[in-house]
């Protein structure tokens, strides 16, 4: 896994699933060799004292878990998604629990999660409530769009560096409410040169990674879903931020925003080389 100076910036806010964030990226910190900075936006004087707390106590487990991590704290005033985008322009990594304080239920993402993973600079990964798991596979999911290409290179990153096998999922469907239903002969046939699309997908990155396990899944299916199901045995799940047709970065792809709700195990969202 390449090493960068740039840190990997964790949001804190106190809650369990900022602090699972942060011990979940401290291990990504020791992988890479980076030093890990946890932020807490705070814009209520009154409230100083517990934000200071606050993230003391997630650099202490963190410090904790991996003693040689460069670890380091900030408290900021503002706006949390504002100062955590303005961090990301400088990150290697932002890291986000996916509920803060003030959530309403596990099954709805944190606002301010869903709008870094949406304008973010850099990658970021969303880690859910649950333990995240140290076993399995890094799953990632592409469909030859740019953002799927720079998915992919990431989750081969990241599978080398974890020592971990990496599966490749394409994941297809008729498209459209109206979309006729494909006879047998012609899904056969699309099945097929998918099948062949993502092996070329794939053939110039598995030899530049040539230590790591390699599996490819072409199937039929609603792409959330499949990757959905596909994270329950991983130890990450990569997509990319927008599939084909996307709108510019305004708004998460259906696929990212789907598998954010819904993922069972920690998720990276990771932007095309054109921001």
């Amino acid at each position: 896994m390449a090493t960068s100076d740039k840190s990997i910036v964790v949001g804190v806010d106190g809650s369990e699933d900022s602090v699972r964030a942060a011990v979940w990226a401290v291990a990504e910190a020791d992988l890479r060799s980076a030093p890990l900075r946890l932020v807490i936006v705070n814009d209520d004087p009154a409230r100083a004292d517990y934000a200071e707390k606050a993230v003391q106590k997630a650099a202490a487990k963190c410090r904790a878990q991996a003693p040689h991590v460069d670890v380091d704290t900030e408290i900021v005033p503002g706006h949390p998604v504002e100062q955590l985008l303005r961090h990301s322009a400088k990150a290697q990594l932002v890291v986000l629990g996916a509920r803060g304080h003030g959530g309403f239920t596990d099954a709805l993402l944190g606002g301010v999660s869903s709008a870094v993973a949406t304008h973010g600079a850099c990658p970021v990964v969303v880690v859910r409530k649950g333990v995240p798991t140290t076993v399995g596979p890094v799953v990632v999911g592409v469909d030859g769009s740019e953002c799927s290409l720079a998915a992919l290179r990431f989750a081969f990153e990241e599978a080398a560096g974890r020592g971990a096998e990496l599966v490749a999922m394409q994941v297809w469907h008729e498209e459209g409410l109206l979309a006729v239903p494909l006879t047998p002969d012609d899904r056969e046939r699309v099945q097929r040169e998918i099948e062949r699309s993502l092996t070329e997908l794939m053939a110039s990155l598995r030899a530049e990674f040539l230590k790591v396990r390699t599996r490819e899944v072409a199937q039929h299916g609603h792409p959330v879903a499949a990757l959905t199901d596909a994270g329950r045995d991983a130890q990450l799940l990569v997509v990319g931020h927008r599939g084909r047709g996307g709108f510019d970065g305004l708004f998460l792809g259906s696929v990212a925003a789907g598998a954010l709700h819904h993922a069972p195990c920690p998720i990276a969202v990771i932007r095309g080389t054109k921001t």
